[in-house]
């Protein structure tokens, strides 16, 4: 039986944990780790006791992006059918990608190293970055004559600004962990053997809220930079309606009315 690309387990009872497990090749992404990482995704997003999901990395890389087994399949491919077999595995990619940006629970990237092209993406895509301070992040793509594909360039700009995107994407340098916490690129620098324990841990708070309310809070939030104040609000009116008919806030108004009365 082949061995797992994507290990996952549930940890703190309530955090799921997704490992990418291709050490061997730092982790790449090929289409059967996307296919699980992809199956993982969903699990976490169906499964109510699940209330956050922390996705790092076995071995000393995080992710080195893109297979370079695909690369070179790519590479041999017929010039008629290299066009839609490239479209198709965007969709597929982008679906993967899309599915880890609007899981309606919160997030964290848990970068234990190498965090290169796609990896990068893939960290980007998450709500919150906790680096390893022997982590480093590479916008690599432009080594290889191609552009960021993976989510970068959309979130890479709301993450550091769109002239340090443009620098990070531009130059393909490496960005060390001190300097991604410094201009935002990180949220926290966490000593390697402690990484996967407080990213445990800071989605074990994130997610205690009430589920609908932090889903719809983080459904509307990801999309206000492309929204009106006046969108924006109703959207928050429509989603707040739907919080009022929920067994949560039923529950928290009826335990917040006791206190009040003891």
């Amino acid at each position: 039986m082949d061995e797992q690309r994507v290990q996952f387990s549930v940890e703190a009872g309530c955090v799921g944990l997704a490992r990418l497990n291709r050490p061997s090749v730092r982790n790449a992404i090929d289409e059967p780790t996307r296919a699980e990482l992809q199956v993982v995704l969903d699990r976490v997003a169906n499964d109510p006791s699940i209330r956050a999901l922390v996705l790092t990395g076995n071995g000393p890389a995080f992710c080195a992006g893109g297979d370079i087994s695909a690369m070179r399949q790519r590479m041999q491919a017929p010039a008629g059918s290299l066009g839609a077999n490239g479209w198709l595995r965007q969709r597929r990619l982008h679906g993967m990608v899309g599915a880890l940006h609007s899981l309606e629970k919160p997030t964290i990237a848990a970068v234990n190293g190498a965090a290169a092209g796609l990896g990068m993406d893939m960290a980007l895509c998450c709500d919150f970055i906790v680096a390893s301070e022997q982590a480093f992040f590479t916008m690599s793509y432009v080594q290889r004559g191609l552009i960021p594909d993976g989510g970068g360039l959309y979130f890479l700009p709301r993450r550091v600004g769109l002239p340090k995107a443009k620098e990070l994407i531009f130059s393909a340098r490496r960005v060390m962990a001190d300097e991604a916490l410094r201009i935002g690129l990180a949220d926290r620098v966490a000593a390697a053997a402690e990484l996967v324990s407080n990213a445990v841990e800071w989605a074990t708070e994130l997610g205690t809220g009430a589920g609908p309310a932090l889903a719809l809070s983080k459904a509307i939030i990801d999309q206000t930079f492309e929204l009106t104040a006046d969108q924006a609000f109703a959207l928050g009116a429509q989603a707040q309606a739907i919080c009022y008919t929920t067994d949560e806030h039923h529950q928290a108004v009826a335990a917040f009315l006791n206190r009040v009365r003891t």
